[in-house]
């Protein structure tokens, strides 16, 4: 091998191979916690393995969800705030599978950033430890780029990947018919989606992220960082105690968007708005930012994070149970003829 003395190298072109290193060694305690029945491998290999025998699957159908925070990472950014951001990422994906029936079993992340800061790195890579302990999902390996130039100074973006296993035949939704009910579960906020908007009326405010949070306790900042609930054990209970017709899980396109995807054909739902007290954060957000009712429903969640359609015989005892888990069940309003979403009453 020859020495070129004072060549170039990857450290010098900006790459730290060495800050990665001890960025995987520092998270592999927060992986290992999230072990669960299937698990084969810890970090370290190629590829991470899976063994769904051990799990428990008979004839098992996999469901795979992908998604990101959006920038709701430009607040955490730009506050130092970013432990929630990984629960974020693991819930906007579980969060979907289980729309699908499925439970999640296993969770890898990408993170990309142009200069690695590991305490930074690793506060998000255990809040991702975190959200998959939650709910149950195994965090069995990931990616994390250095990439200088393609990100300024501490700026990074995440993306996640779950997958997760059904047994044939048990897929959702199925077998919503006219009459069932809607149960729609509180939300704890913005949760990922819409933040485009929200940091357009932040703006429109003239307040900063450090300022006094105008609703609540806090800083603006951090009230706006609550990370996205997950609905995945209280969900999976409701779905084995029978009764679940179909889940729609509250992101972008809010109620608007979102509940058209689980009805069949020439079936619609009436939603009525008066069923609930819209939360102080969206109060904020439409009468700062002047927004209409429309433009809530079809932007953010509005206070309702996933909503269960259920039969209408099983409504009662699947509002009860979700109570018992911690759950806020607001009965939003019912599957009739037509198409789409049908709102009565007044959102403000």
């Amino acid at each position: 091998m020859t020495d070129k003395g004072d060549g170039l190298t990857y450290a010098g072109a900006g790459v730290d191979i060495a800050a990665g290193n001890a960025l995987v060694d520092r998270i592999k305690p927060a992986a290992k916690r999230t072990n669960r029945a299937g698990v084969m491998a810890g970090l370290g290999g190629f590829g991470g393995l899976f063994d769904l025998k051990a799990a428990g699957y008979d004839d098992p159908v996999l469901v795979a969800a992908t998604d990101g925070v959006g920038t709701k990472l430009r607040i955490a950014i730009d506050t130092g705030e970013v432990g929630g951001v990984g629960i974020d990422l693991v819930a906007m994906c579980v969060n979907d599978l289980v729309c699908q029936g499925a439970e999640p079993l296993f969770f890898l992340d990408y993170f990309a950033t142009g200069k690695l800061e590991p305490d930074a790195a690793a506060r998000v890579i255990e809040g991702i430890a975190q959200g998959c302990a939650d709910s149950g999902c195994a965090l069995i390996g990931g990616e994390t780029a250095e990439m200088p130039g393609m990100y300024a100074g501490g700026d990074f973006d995440l993306a996640g990947f779950a997958v997760g296993a059904m047994e044939r035949g048990t897929a959702l939704p199925a077998g919503v018919g006219e009459g069932d009910v809607l149960l729609g579960l509180a939300s704890n906020g913005v949760h990922s989606n819409g933040y485009s908007l929200v940091r357009r009326v932040v703006d429109l405010s003239g307040l900063g992220w450090g300022d006094a949070c105008p609703w609540g306790p806090g800083t603006l900042g951090s009230a706006l960082l609550a990370p996205t609930r997950l609905y995945v054990t209280q969900v999976l209970a409701a779905i084995r105690a029978g009764g679940v017709h179909g889940l729609a899980h509250v992101t972008g396109g809010g109620l608007t968007e979102n509940l058209p995807r689980v009805l069949p054909d020439g079936l619609g739902v009436e939603v009525d708005l008066d069923a609930w007290t819209l939360p102080p954060v969206f109060r904020w957000l439409a009468e700062t930012g002047g927004l209409a009712d429309d433009e809530m429903l079809r932007t953010f969640n509005s206070g309702i994070g996933m909503v269960i359609v259920a039969a209408p015989e099983r409504a009662d005892a699947l509002a009860a149970g979700l109570s018992e888990a911690g759950e806020t069940v607001i009965r939003l309003g019912r599957v009739g003829p037509g198409a789409g979403v049908r709102y009565s009453g007044t959102l403000l």
